[in-house]
């Protein structure tokens, strides 16, 4: 039931007319967020390309009150690495785990808040969960929903965070 486009304005600090219900939703003022994409596969065509089109239509494609409009993922960064080197990261990861699958992510660095921990570098992940069929939307992917997918993205993510720390010569390391 929750709003998809709320979701991704939120998380992109943009604005965004949510069409379902009609309202604004603008997050222009949300500090922190220090980069946002969107990565898609080749066949996506261009209106998906656009976060607004994008999350619009991931709505219209829904027909029951209580379906699973997106997935949502939150990753903590190093936050020994520069914002350039974690950009790096996250679209290998992404890329690698969910685009090549056929998924649609779109993502929001943002950096730690001014309360907490300075080290909070975080990135959110919003992922579709149909697959793309021809202009628009085909059947939902249930497969990228079990447990054992999201354990294997765990494990990939360590391997992908290992691998550039290492290489940007920190001895830190992270496990899943």
């Amino acid at each position: 039931g929750q709003s998809a486009v709320a979701a991704a304005a939120y998380r992109a600090g943009v604005l965004l007319e949510d069409e379902r219900t009609g309202k604004t939703l603008d997050f222009t003022r949300k500090r922190g967020v220090q980069h946002t994409e969107i990565r898609t596969p080749a066949n996506t065509p261009d209106w998906m390309c656009e976060r607004g089109p994008l999350w619009n239509g991931i709505q219209k494609a829904e027909k029951r009150k209580d379906s699973q409009l997106a997935r949502s993922i939150d990753i903590a960064l190093p936050h020994e690495l520069t914002l350039e080197q974690n950009l790096e990261l996250v679209r290998g990861f992404v890329d690698a785990e969910y685009v090549s699958k056929g998924m649609i992510a779109d993502f929001a660095i943002h950096a730690p808040g001014r309360k907490g921990d300075i080290r909070n570098v975080h990135v959110h992940i919003l992922l579709t969960t149909r697959e793309i069929a021809g202009p628009g939307f085909g059947p939902k992917a249930r497969t990228w929903n079990r447990k054992q997918e999201l354990e294997n993205w765990r494990e990939a993510w360590a391997n992908h965070a290992n691998r550039i720390l290492e290489r940007e010569g920190f001895e830190e390391r992270i496990d899943h």
